[in-house]
């Protein structure tokens, strides 16, 4: 087994051209007039990539956590997402020049004659706004490469003084994002209207960045398994993955509910205000997809044990997540800053050019190093896991 990922030439060629496309719709947007769309488009899929790749780092703190074998020969599929986080950080600066095309309350003088974002100024400005940003940056980033470095001594020395580090800094990870995003998720998105609000907004899309995080671990995985990586591979780990999927789907089906329920049920107007508005005619569609596509289909298809381990099923239902991820973000962005739908070349470039340098930063990310940790103390149980679940 090569336990090194090659990467073709082919494969970089595709992915820069994929970059370069996100690049020119960029400049497109901004030279054709497009601004507040093009800066709509940016929040969108820097949110969306950063979700992903948080997301599988929580994924990989919370194996750390439980000491889980199954999964141990996988986890250098988040380790690499490491290297986004950096490229992210670089990304979000430029999104800072946009702040008052994206947020009314960083127009200047917007507080003067309005009590609602007078009262909240102290936490709503500019300044706190970016070092609050830069500051969870830095502690993700720097957690995450302490894991990763760690990960990689492990491979070299072997013995039980990195897992164990490796655990402790997981703890830490785990308690940074789930404070950390809370407030991403208030600042980036729910302050998009600062006169609404929602005690569970925020929590619902840290579900949903474990949630789609995971799936994309999945597909990977399997990708790889299909290029002749991983061959240990087999239906326990793909039934074990399958759970993640499955259990995270009802988790943020019910945050969704929850939400939408008690907003609906208290009939409050600075509230409903939210969904007023994504119940009229064009987000609608959306506003019942989002449901739909996030957790209807996945609960209904891998209900069935025999999809759940089919490593094709597990790729069409990443693949539909990606798109219910798209839409839960463009329902909660576009409607603010557009209040129109609004979907063509920016939307499409954009997404494209985003995806293909997060998957072409993971990929040399991933070929750096061997792609199954060597000394880790539970990859004996990954490699000889067994799927005792009977078909039904």
């Amino acid at each position: 087994m090569d336990n090194k990922l090659q990467i073709s030439k082919s494969f970089k060629i595709i992915m820069i051209l994929m970059v370069g496309i996100g690049v020119v719709t960029v400049f497109a947007g901004f030279l054709t007039g497009a601004t507040t769309r093009t800066w709509t488009n940016l929040l969108v899929n820097n949110f969306m990539f950063l979700s992903i790749a948080l997301g599988a780092l929580f994924w990989m703190a919370l194996q750390a956590i439980t000491q889980s074998g199954w999964s141990s020969g996988f986890l250098r599929i988040p380790q690499s997402m490491v290297s986004y986080l950096l490229v992210a950080a670089i990304l979000w600066i430029p999104l800072f020049f946009g702040l008052p095309h994206l947020f009314h309350w960083a127009e200047p003088g917007a507080a003067l004659h309005d009590p609602v974002l007078a009262h909240k100024s102290p936490y709503l400005n500019v300044p706190f706004f970016i070092i609050r940003t830069v500051v969870f940056f830095i502690l993700w980033i720097w957690i995450a490469l302490q894991i990763r470095k760690l990960s990689l001594h492990e491979d070299v020395v072997g013995g039980l003084d990195a897992f164990n580090k490796i655990e402790f800094l997981s703890k830490v990870f785990i308690f940074v994002l789930g404070v950390s995003f809370i407030f991403v998720g208030i600042d980036w998105l729910m302050s998009l209207d600062a006169h609404w609000y929602s005690t569970l907004f925020s929590v619902k899309f840290f579900v949903s960045a474990f949630y789609h995080g995971s799936a994309i671990i999945v597909a990977v995985v399997i990708i790889l398994n299909r290029l002749g990586y991983f061959p240990f591979l087999n239906e326990g780990h793909l039934h074990d993955f399958s759970k993640y999927i499955f259990m995270l789907s009802i988790m943020w089906g019910y945050m969704w509910l929850m939400q939408y329920l008690l907003i609906w049920y208290g009939n409050i107007p600075e509230e409903t205000v939210y969904y007023y508005m994504r119940r009229q005619e064009g987000f609608y569609g959306l506003f019942l997809a989002e449901i739909l596509v996030n957790w209807l289909f996945p609960f209904l298809f891998l209900m069935w044990n025999r999809l759940a381990k089919n490593p094709n099923a597990l790729l069409i239902t990443v693949a539909v997540l990606v798109v219910g991820q798209y839409i839960e973000i463009y329902n909660a962005v576009v409607a603010e800053t557009m209040h129109k739908v609004v979907f063509g070349y920016l939307e499409i470039g954009t997404f494209i050019g985003f995806a293909g340098l997060f998957i072409l930063i993971t990929a040399l990310s991933l070929a750096k190093h061997p792609l199954v940790p060597r000394n880790h103390p539970y990859l004996m149980e990954c490699f000889t896991l067994e799927d005792y679940e009977e078909e039904y």
